[in-house]
């Protein structure tokens, strides 16, 4: 069996939750172009691949989280990854909103955290890393502890790795932007210029921006 970090990025790419578009790049909410685009949430809709993150998350919690007492999802995208695990490992779960709402009880943290309570993380994808420190610091505000992240795909941004280090928030991830590259290559999904371009974007996200071509939604 391939590695899980390898075997999951080509389910991934063959489920069209990860895209690659080198000349008609995408526009992320931060306001970035993008030559990749992940909707995680496509993996709902095929059972064996959402088996497999089920599954393989709640191996990485129970062998280096084995005290978590509570599932965090992140809201939106991995309110159902969080779901399936909490289900699985029969714990607790909640979600965490990075915004409150708007009526109602404004509530950021949905479900039910006691001060003292173990807390693991769950994020489906993680790039700036803006999400996961607002539902650390929501999780710890509410007297949460929280042992650490499980992520699906990690673009493997350094500002993020350093934040994230910083806030000392331990990362565990079942696949990566580097490994994702060698799979697209391997398969002949993209061309080594191809490759070359999402290195560039990788390097430097927040300005990379291709000759000649406009963002697309």
């Amino acid at each position: 069996m391939k590695k899980l970090d390898n075997l999951l990025a080509r389910k991934l790419m063959q489920i069209n939750a990860i895209k690659l578009q080198p000349d008609s790049p995408f526009s992320w909410a931060t306001g970035w172009n993008s030559p990749i685009y992940t909707d995680l949430r496509m993996t709902l809709s095929y059972p064996e691949v959402r088996n497999l993150i089920k599954v393989e998350m709640s191996r990485l919690i129970m062998e280096n989280f084995g005290e978590a007492e509570v599932i965090a999802s992140i809201a939106t995208g991995a309110i159902a990854h969080g779901a399936l695990v909490a289900d699985s490992l029969a714990l607790p779960m909640v979600y965490v909103r990075s915004t409150p709402k708007d009526h109602g009880l404004e509530n950021l943290i949905e479900g039910d955290i006691k001060p003292g309570q173990r807390v693991v993380l769950i994020e489906d994808q993680l790039s700036t890393g803006n999400n996961c420190l607002k539902c650390l610091n929501t999780v710890r505000d509410a007297g949460g502890i929280v042992l650490g992240a499980v992520v699906i795909f990690d673009y493997q941004f350094s500002s993020a790795a350093k934040a994230l280090h910083r806030a000392k928030l331990p990362i565990i991830t079942l696949t990566n932007f580097e490994t994702m590259l060698e799979v697209a290559m391997d398969g002949d999904n993209i061309s080594q210029a191809d490759a070359d371009t999402l290195q560039q974007w990788h390097t430097d996200p927040e300005s990379w921006a291709p000759l000649g071509f406009d963002a697309v939604d």
